[in-house]
């Protein structure tokens, strides 16, 4: 392989904002939908396709199909920034991102890894470019390289694998995008400087993702890892919800602290310690393996081996958490503590609080 730009790359990245951006100060600005999937750059030097993760890891292996669709759909010599995600037509016949189902395509074993490649395939979505041909594109603007990744992309048709992501230059369609698209599992909207270069692993995108609250169970804790003996400290909490039928299922995780809270934490919470036994949770320690419901103290690909054990505790304190979205009937990622909520009875504290976004088909996002 011999490219203008050559691998190892680490991706531009953005900064969290609130709220759409004014392009009038920033010099104009790119607004895009923000993928829910693996950052990826495709790196294409003829017959010879590398993929390669944020933190330059590759993943060429585990997506044949999409370095079948890179041969056949992309130039010839390129290097492209975007994202790999999975997308499942629900019952309602809308295609929707699937996150946890794009990380089970991470898998050691080759035969897994043919038989997901058909069952669950992945796309890719390109949203900038490196290099075309025998030129790099990194020092030109923004608004330079999507003339250039428009042209050499203009043939794609939105049936895929590969996609070229849609923008818009107008705040109002940003913002419409924003409520729209969460619906078939977008994160939100990015805005990009129109005059800037790309930087790799620069902060000079801007991210505009969804911010929520809820009221949850504080069920148990995992110590930190820099914890002792001597000095206990707290790494995370354990946050659950009362589903429909009085089950109390876990939901994610709060652990955002600082060392004297953490401290602080974990002094606090030891009135609550019961035995596993006598906890909603006990009949998961059995669990050896990864499995559906990402219950905790299990195991999976992503965890590595990791000490992922936890300290039961009575169900009877609640917080308030803020979150972004949902990834099934859980947050998609960590959650942030805000505040004690003595006031709310755990048992009050379900799923029938949680804002459901509309329901919107990926297909008019790629089709765009």
């Amino acid at each position: 392989m011999d490219l203008p730009v050559m691998p190892p790359v680490r991706p531009m990245l953005a900064k969290s904002v609130a709220g759409i951006p004014d392009p009038a100060k920033h010099g104009g600005l790119l607004y895009e939908p923000k993928w829910d999937g693996f950052r990826c750059l495709v790196f294409r030097d003829g017959d010879e396709v590398e993929l390669t993760s944020r933190n330059t890891k590759p993943l060429t292996r585990y997506f044949p199909e999409v370095v079948a669709a890179v041969k056949e759909q992309l130039p010839t010599r390129c290097v492209l920034d975007g994202e790999l995600f999975v997308a499942l037509r629900g019952e309602d016949g809308a295609d929707r991102l699937q996150f946890e189902v794009l990380q089970e395509r991470v898998h050691p074993a080759a035969s897994r890894v043919r038989m997901l490649s058909e069952t669950t395939p992945a796309g890719f979505v390109a949203f900038d470019l490196l290099a075309l041909g025998d030129e790099s594109y990194v020092d030109r603007p923004l608004a330079e390289r999507r003339a250039a990744l428009e042209e050499a992309l203009g043939h794609l048709d939105g049936s895929g694998p590969c996609h070229l992501t849609r923008t818009t230059t107008d705040p109002a369609v940003a913002e419409g995008w924003f409520t729209r698209f969460e619906g078939a599992g977008l994160d939100g909207v990015v805005a990009k400087p129109l005059g800037a270069a790309y930087v790799e692993n620069g902060r000079t995108m801007l991210k505009i993702k969804h911010e929520r609250t809820a009221d949850v169970v504080v069920a148990g804790y995992r110590e930190h890892k820099t914890s002792t003996p001597a000095r206990p400290l707290l790494g995370s909490l354990l946050l659950g919800l009362y589903d429909g039928d009085g089950q109390l299922q876990h939901v994610g995780v709060s652990a955002s602290f600082t060392e004297k809270r953490r401290a602080e934490l974990i002094e606090e919470l030891q009135s609550l310690v019961v035995p596993v036994e006598d906890h909603p949770w006990g009949h998961w320690s059995e669990w050896a393996i990864a499995n559906p419901d990402r219950v905790p103290g299990t195991q999976s690909r992503w965890s590595a081996g990791k000490d992922l054990s936890f300290t039961p505790l009575r169900p009877e304190r609640v917080l308030e958490v803020k979150y972004d979205h949902m990834e099934g009937r859980r947050f998609r990622h960590t959650a942030h503590f805000k505040r004690w909520r003595p006031d709310r009875d755990p048992t009050s504290c379900g799923y029938d609080q949680l804002e459901e976004p509309v329901k919107y088909d990926l297909g008019e996002v790629l089709g765009g």
